[in-house]
């Protein structure tokens, strides 16, 4: 069995690393789209958004509901690509062992 101080040294590492890959998720971009790429929009790993991109022949006053479907389709896009590389960070943190239940990045 390991003594306490080297417990708490892999834990110290352990931490450190968490650290850094959410420095590092903290950068990550991810564009989704939706409407063959008429609508487009970039999320940070924080899932905010840094860009959206509309394609003027889809602005049209009187069916603003397609274009809102499409807005919508594209940020759900761009989050699921968001949530896969913060997934793939952690999987590099933890050597691909699973979180426990609850526990966020």
């Amino acid at each position: 069995m390991k003594n306490l101080g080297d417990i708490m040294k892999q834990a110290q590492q352990l931490q450190q690393r968490f650290q850094e890959a959410q420095e590092r998720v903290t950068a990550l971009e991810a564009q989704g789209q939706s409407g063959g790429g008429m609508v487009k929009v970039t999320l940070n790993g924080r899932g905010l958004a840094s860009a959206i991109h509309i394609d003027p022949s889809l602005i049209d006053p009187k069916d603003s509901g397609m274009l809102e479907d499409l807005l919508r389709a594209a940020i759900n896009d761009a989050r699921a690509k968001v949530d896969a590389l913060m997934q793939d960070e952690m999987a590099k943190v933890t050597g691909g062992l699973p979180l426990p239940p609850g526990m966020k990045f």
